[in-house]
């Protein structure tokens, strides 16, 4: 039975479980529907609750003067569910959204090169990929994006402009942003290959490494491992971790991240459900135990970028420096629903070691150092950088 006969079917069968409700009450315990399932008393209960939807449907069939097509009308109402709940990590995907959100945990895709959150309802630039179209046009991080093709976006439509930005190489996307919530801009972009390298890192001098991690994708864990191992083989005995401007991904990869610091077996992170189910990540272990550590944190340091942070903390292996991370303490899971479509949902809080949530709070840096406005907007230098040179004066510190 193709689609449209399934709904058809489902339709005429809750139609008749109403009628038959509104007949007989609900004194009767069950009812069996054409398709063999059996309805108890409360069962009824809650499909007459979308008895609307069907009566919706039909007015729509019978007034509309234009096309309409059930899968459209489908998808739009599972997507208003989800949209309801106003949470703006809980989304339902069509196959198209789907596709694009599983590119930005992989390889490489086709877009502009940029990493977005949601905040206040905004959708807000966090990075701009080095070399990336974006970046080139000259779009910064703070800037909330307002408009994509001419079409308004916010924080409830964020997977909505994911798909819209990214699209084939060569062709152009109009992105338009407010900026210090006065200026607007509004920049023309040729889409291009965005490589996800998410890690990158170097030797300092003193004996002092430098690891920059952009985002959490499923290749971060292994390729921190690398970069860790080289640069201990090349001399070092102290190690600043840049988190700014990450805005997360995968938790498993992050636990893999800090485990290179923690204890084996120490909970890096737990999380609580609404059925106040409970699970701990633990630490697997590593070679940089031990380590003098500085972290770096600013305002677009989320999600995954925050249990990392959160662990240093409180377990006290680091030292942060910066501004107050962004403040993503929920975890969300990914349930394909077929058809090349998937439900993102908020179904847990995560909690740091020491039990705090740190939704919509944050973590306060252990020294804090404002990056100044006027420096995000020019090309970066790291000898202008007041947080970097703050992280490598206090990493100094450590080896002494």
């Amino acid at each position: 039975m193709n689609n449209k006969k399934k709904w058809i079917a489902w339709t005429v069968a809750i139609v008749l479980v109403t009628n038959i409700l509104t007949y007989y009450g609900t004194k009767r315990l069950s009812l069996v529907l054409p398709n063999g399932k059996i309805l108890g008393a409360q069962q009824y209960s809650d499909v007459t609750k979308f008895q609307k939807l069907f009566d919706v449907r039909n007015l729509l069939y019978k007034l509309y003067d234009g096309n309409i097509d059930d899968n459209t009308l489908v998808e739009g109402a599972i997507k208003g569910m989800a949209a309801s709940l106003n949470d703006p990590y809980t989304v339902f995907m069509n196959q198209k959204e789907y596709e694009t959100f599983n590119s930005q945990t992989e390889g490489s895709y086709s877009g502009v090169g940029i990493q977005i959150e949601v905040k206040d309802n905004n959708i807000v630039v966090l990075s701009t990929f080095e070399g990336s179209p974006a970046k080139k046009a000259g779009v910064v991080p703070g800037d909330i994006i307002e408009k994509v093709n001419d079409t308004d976006v916010n924080g409830k439509e964020y997977d909505k402009a994911v798909t819209m930005m990214k699209g084939q190489k060569g062709t152009e996307v109009s992105i338009t942003v407010l900026r210090n919530s006065k200026d607007t801009h509004t920049y023309k972009i040729k889409r291009d290959t965005i490589a996800l390298e998410t890690v990158s890192g170097e030797m300092l001098t003193g004996n002092i490494a430098y690891i920059k991690l952009s985002m959490f994708d499923e290749n971060t864990g292994k390729n921190f491992n690398k970069k860790l191992v080289e640069l201990q083989g090349k001399g070092a005995k102290g190690f600043i971790l840049d988190l700014r401007q990450n805005p997360g991904g995968l938790l498993t990869t992050c636990v893999d991240v800090v485990s290179n610091f923690i204890p084996k077996d120490k909970v890096i992170v737990s999380t609580i459900d609404k059925n106040n189910s409970k699970q701990e990540y633990v630490s697997k272990g590593g070679s940089a135990i031990g380590t003098p550590l500085v972290v770096l944190t600013d305002g677009n340091t989320a999600s995954a970028s925050e249990i990392v942070s959160g662990a240093v903390r409180d377990y006290k292996i680091g030292t942060l420096v910066g501004e107050k991370t962004f403040g993503k303490g929920v975890v969300q899971t990914l349930i394909d629903t077929g058809d090349g479509t998937a439900l993102k949902v908020t179904m847990a809080k995560y909690y740091t070691p020491n039990g705090e949530n740190i939704h919509k709070k944050g973590i306060q840096p252990d020294i804090t150092v404002k990056y100044p406005e006027n420096l995000l907007s020019q090309p970066y230098n790291r000898s202008t950088d007041p947080q970097f040179n703050k992280a490598l004066e206090t990493i100094k510190g450590k080896l002494k």
